[in-house]
């Protein structure tokens, strides 16, 4: 089997994580680079090559960034640098159910000019080179209205030579300027999609779903795609050609923080899905690397904690 080519977009951002009320832990995370990053941890790099996508700036920040990612072993020829620009931070705390409450400063991020600084609009055209190409609605909510026009005509060109496409529905409120303009992004890029991770909390907030049935119907109706909606402590449902599984996660687990659980399924699922596993060797994969993550506080977990997966 060939090494297969995976190219994670979005942003990636300073975490800020509350040990105690007056002590701040510095960290680097971000929904695309989780997944990249536990995708890239967790196969075989004879088998899977990750890169990430994004726009940084020229500040010590962004210096630490890439050498993180690079000793991650993430291919970092598809991140532009401008002067003058930094990432955006967030914070987090956790409530004693690990459930996590987020507060961003991200308006002046660098990544921000994704498909328009000169270098990222340049790297659409090289997408159809890619195997795999995943990114989230967080992704399409700090991209300008030209910059998401590219990059859905890139998308539509990567399809067209046999480039697959993840998409996570991630829904953050914050990110958008009212939920319509959410909801008919969402929709567009819903189309491109062939493989597509929605949770079901995100889905009734976005698309007013009054229940988990509802969502499926939804996704039935208007998506080719294999769905995979993701449902927390009670597992997920994978759709695909009118069939509905439920595949439960193999042990309950008190959560220490929730904070990327659902970046590492992802990782977990596109894994072992891509090297032809099968939907419920995926989703059990997903769910044995989400269990870890959220063993742990912070996006991303030491690399000793990470679990060692069959693809």
């Amino acid at each position: 089997m060939s090494k297969l080519r995976v190219v994670s977009i979005g942003e990636c951002m300073i975490e800020l994580s509350h040990s105690d009320d007056s002590h701040l832990d510095l960290a680097f995370a971000g929904d695309t680079l989780n997944t990249a990053v536990y995708l890239a941890r967790t196969t075989r790099r004879d088998r899977i090559g990750v890169d990430y996508l994004t726009v940084i700036g020229d500040d010590p920040y962004s210096d630490a960034m890439l050498r993180m990612w690079q000793s991650e072993a993430i291919g970092t020829e598809t991140v532009a640098r401008v002067t003058g620009r930094h990432p955006g931070l967030y914070l987090v705390r956790n409530d004693p159910n690990g459930e996590r409450r987020i507060f961003h400063y991200r308006s002046a991020s660098a990544a921000r000019l994704l498909f328009q600084e000169e270098r990222t609009q340049a790297l659409l055209a090289d997408l159809p080179s890619y195997d795999c190409i995943y990114f989230s609605a967080i992704t399409l909510s700090i991209l300008s209205d030209e910059a998401r026009k590219a990059f859905a005509s890139a998308l539509d060109k990567a399809r067209q030579q046999g480039c697959r496409i993840a998409f996570d529905t991630n829904y953050r409120p914050s990110g958008w300027p009212d939920r319509e303009t959410a909801r008919a992004t969402v929709a567009e890029f819903l189309q491109r999609a062939d493989i597509v991770f929605p949770t079901d909390e995100d889905e009734c907030a976005l698309f007013g779903d009054a229940d988990l049935n509802a969502t499926a119907a939804r996704y039935e109706r208007k998506s080719g795609a294999e769905v995979i909606i993701k449902m927390g402590a009670k597992g997920c449902l994978h759709l695909r050609d009118g069939a509905r599984i439920h595949i439960p996660v193999p042990e309950q687990i008190t959560a220490v923080d929730t904070t990327a659980a659902g970046d590492a399924f992802n990782a977990g699922y596109l894994g072992v899905s891509l090297i032809g596993g099968s939907a419920r060797e995926a989703a059990e994969a997903g769910h044995v690397l989400a269990a870890a993550v959220i063993r742990r506080r912070g996006a991303i977990i030491p690399r000793e904690a990470t679990p060692l997966l069959a693809s």
